[in-house]
């Protein structure tokens, strides 16, 4: 098994490629206690300086402590740890392990179905490219703000905010005019 290895925007965080697809649902892994329904997060936390995992559809990316041990320390242990899971053919989750950000409560109006659409064709494929996701949280009918959740590398990028600004909100604001604004969900 060959494990590629990208950069991304963020430099505390590297994106690990095993050739294969990772998770169709992706999961984000932001401490340890959260990583025990799945036993490659698991693994991946007992690392000395991982302080975040994120499963995307075709790759993993690892978050390291900005103040831990460099990529070049960290990086062949991440390695050793993905290949070693795959090569078992353990299950990503645990039995009960399914995605707790799962929403879906009733029926999206028409304004937030349009959102959600935007969102998953052209604006969640350029950002996965970079390692992360990004999520509906909210929308605002009366005020026109979006909400939107960041995870995996784009959690806690320095460039995420100019992300969000120059990027998405001018992509939301001139398909769905409703949007006035976007805002980052902590």
């Amino acid at each position: 098994m060959f494990i590629q290895t990208e950069p991304t925007p963020n430099p505390n965080v590297l994106k690990f490629l095993p050739g294969r697809d990772v998770s169709n649902d992706p999961r984000d892994f932001v401490n340890v206690d959260e990583a025990t329904a799945s036993p490659l997060a698991e693994s991946l936390f007992e690392l000395e300086g991982v302080t975040s995992v994120f499963f995307g559809y075709d790759y993993v990316s690892v978050t390291r402590d900005a103040q831990g041990p460099e990529w070049t320390t960290m990086k062949a242990p991440i390695l050793a740890a993905i290949m070693d899971h795959f090569v078992s053919g353990a299950p990503l989750l645990r039995e009960g392990g399914g995605d707790s950000h799962a929403g879906g409560e009733g029926e999206d109006s028409e304004i937030v179905a349009e959102i959600k659409g935007l969102l998953d064709s052209r604006i969640r494929p350029a950002v996965a490219q970079d390692g992360g996701d990004i999520l509906f949280d909210s929308f605002d009918e009366e005020t026109g703000v979006l909400s939107l959740r960041l995870r995996g590398a784009c959690s806690g990028c320095p460039s995420s905010s100019a992300t969000l600004k120059s990027g998405v909100e001018q992509m939301m604001k001139h398909y769905v005019p409703e949007v006035t604004r976007v805002e980052q969900v902590l």
